[in-house]
């Protein structure tokens, strides 16, 4: 079974994450199929990319996101997006949408320090 989930990269202390598809019983920093996006949760507010057609087609042919990844996608609006992608919608207004909530949330970021 395929998970999209949290390969931690970055510094001793100072984490960031690839958001990635990966076999479920692959090692967390492990083997994975494709990079998805990326997530640093130390900035203000936390930076989200996330390439969310590639998203759509994980999750349609089973893929299943980990808890905290969901969680993720939930902030950025990509697990409500996927519902309206099920019942038909087109992909091309889902991802102009997207585009245009990314850059909402995209305000300048600076780093927290821990």
């Amino acid at each position: 079974m395929v998970r999209i989930r949290f390969r931690r990269i970055g510094l001793k202390g100072q984490p960031s994450y690839r958001i990635v598809a990966a076999d479920k019983e692959t090692a967390r920093d492990g083997r994975f199929l494709e990079i998805l996006g990326f997530y640093n949760p130390r900035t203000n507010p936390s930076t989200i990319t996330i390439k969310e057609e590639r998203v759509y087609q994980w999750m349609k042919n089973g893929a299943q996101p980990t808890e905290s990844v969901a969680q993720v996608f939930k902030t950025a609006g990509v697990l409500d997006r996927f519902e309206r992608f099920k019942h038909g919608e087109a992909v091309e207004t889902l991802l102009a949408e997207a585009a245009e909530a990314s850059s909402k949330r995209a305000a300048p970021a600076k780093t927290r320090k821990d």
